[in-house]
């Protein structure tokens, strides 16, 4: 607890050293889900002075495509004209990540006062009772909360962190709700059925307000429209009141573009600088949900839909860092999303991939395997996380169940991996910098080009979020020397043959 004669915060490692000695639920798996309680986030932002209700607010939950969701909601929004604060997690390099105004990171200075402006309320809440001690995610919440009502933005876009229904940020009134899907994922926390995980997730959904539903299975679809009749949220669902169709690569660059039709009859063809299935689903959600809020005609809605997603950028989510050969990125750790990647994969580099794996033991580790490991001809596997990956030991077991004789490397610490990876084969490498993982604040992308595929050969793994995280870390360093301050349990490709010099390591 901090005294009332402390020292201020006044740099961004101040702020981190104080967050970390929270409660940090994001970096262990030894808690009991029932635990949660929204008592803690509801003290603090009472607190602090409510700052959450000033907020009109797009509330997105999901067991994957929140955050793609979110950031698709936000460019679509901003290419209305409105300042929009935008919360996701977890982050890929930097806390700082999880805050977005105007589609930028909010500075360093602006974070680290917000901070301090929430230390004495957290510091009276810890000296209390147990059932009100906020944690690192409550404090997180309630800072974005009152970024996002001081810099006066007109729309909060805001990710579920897990579940939905005890999750710190569902204290908000939102102004639409979004469930993107449901998948076996914290099962553990959630549920062991995908009807058990729907009836967490539906819990977020709130009497007169839009619900937004992306494709889901039947058992799932029944629970989520069984509690928003229970409370009186019209549905508005994919394949049913809007859709997306034809899919269809961009030539020669890396895109592809949809058509999004509305139940009214209101239908457009957009284009997305972005790669899989899954992005045009997400895409097509986020237009859904900036219809249900219905502030714009249907006509200003097509005309944003087709400035924003043509700018969106999706870090982590197969995003291409380097052409020729390409080095690539997803987030994949869901046997549904990995089913995903590996398509993607399949038509990027259709001679096979070079996979560098970990995974955390929460995930549906079996599932994920089956689906990567088909194209796979070699895979390296470490661990990101002492705490949270699987032993690379039993991974390798699991890997020698589904693909017997595939060749196998066991390095534990995830910068070795990378390191001996980058000597694997002939005098040929490949190099990255930090600055290429997370362009997202700095606007979007210039035209790329499809990577030439003579000898296509990738380095995967899967990443939540690290328990050694910098969040005050200077991007633009060596990526995979800075591997333990990342979440290594998130799916990177990276060609182990190329012909660029590994300059960055």
């Amino acid at each position: 607890m901090s005294r009332p004669n402390a020292e201020p915060l006044s740099s961004l490692e101040d702020a981190t050293r104080y967050l970390d000695g929270l409660i940090n639920r994001e970096r262990s798996s030894d808690y009991a889900y029932a635990r949660l309680d929204l008592r803690p986030i509801e003290a603090l932002l009472e607190a602090i002075g409510h700052p959450h209700e000033r907020l009109s607010v797009v509330h997105v939950a999901g067991s994957k495509g929140k955050g793609s969701t979110c950031l698709f909601t936000e460019a679509i929004l901003g290419a209305l004209g409105e300042r929009v604060g935008t919360f996701t997690s977890p982050h890929l390099e930097s806390w700082i990540e999880r805050f977005r105004i105007a589609g930028r990171e909010v500075d360093a200075t602006r974070l680290v006062a917000a901070v301090e402006r929430v230390r004495p309320a957290v510091d009276v809440l810890r000296a209390g009772p147990p059932e009100t001690q906020p944690s690192f995610f409550d404090v997180t919440t309630a800072i974005a909360f009152l970024l996002f009502a001081e810099a006066g933005v007109d729309r909060a876009v805001i990710e579920v962190g897990l579940g939905g229904r005890l999750d710190s940020t569902n204290v908000v009134r939102p102004a639409v709700t979004c469930i993107t899907s449901i998948e076996l994922e914290h099962t553990d926390k959630l549920g062991s059925t995908e009807a058990a995980i729907a009836g967490e997730k539906a819990g977020i959904l709130k009497s007169g307000v839009p619900a937004v539903l992306g494709r889901l299975g039947a058992e799932a679809e029944a629970v989520i429209r069984r509690r928003a009749a229970e409370v009186g949220a019209p549905v508005c669902a994919l394949g049913e009141a809007f859709e997306v169709r034809g899919a269809v690569a961009s030539p020669g660059t890396i895109g592809q573009s949809f058509r999004f039709e509305s139940g009214d009859g209101d239908a457009f063809d957009v284009s997305l600088p972005l790669l899989g299935e899954a992005a045009v689903a997400n895409a097509g959600l986020a237009i859904a949900c900036v219809r249900a809020l219905e502030a714009y005609s249907p006509d200003r809605v097509r005309a944003a839909a087709a400035r924003g997603l043509a700018r969106a950028v999706l870090p982590g989510r197969i995003e291409i860092l380097s052409n020729d050969p390409a080095v690539l990125i997803d987030a994949a750790h869901t046997e549904r999303s990995a089913r995903v990647l590996a398509r993607a994969l399949a038509s990027l580099a259709p001679d096979g991939s070079v996979l560098l794996f970990s995974i955390s033991s929460d995930k549906n580790v079996e599932g994920v395997l089956a689906a990567l490991l088909p194209s796979a001809t070699r895979i390296w596997l470490t661990r990101s996380d002492r705490q949270r990956s699987v032993d690379p030991a039993h991974l390798a077991e699991r890997v020698r169940h589904h693909r017997p004789g595939l060749p196998i490397d066991i390095v534990d610490d995830p910068v070795a991996a990378a390191r001996r990876g980058r000597h694997w084969g002939p005098a040929s490498a490949w190099s990255w910098s930090a600055r290429s993982i997370w362009r997202g604040p700095r606007g979007g992308r210039s035209e790329r080009r499809v990577p030439k595929m003579k000898r296509p050969s990738w380095l995967l793994a899967r990443s939540c979020e690290g328990r050694g995280s910098q969040p005050g870390r200077e991007k633009g360093g060596p990526l995979l020397e800075d591997a333990p301050y990342l979440d290594w349990d998130r799916a990177i490709a990276v060609p182990s043959r190329g012909e660029n010099t590994l300059s960055d390591f």
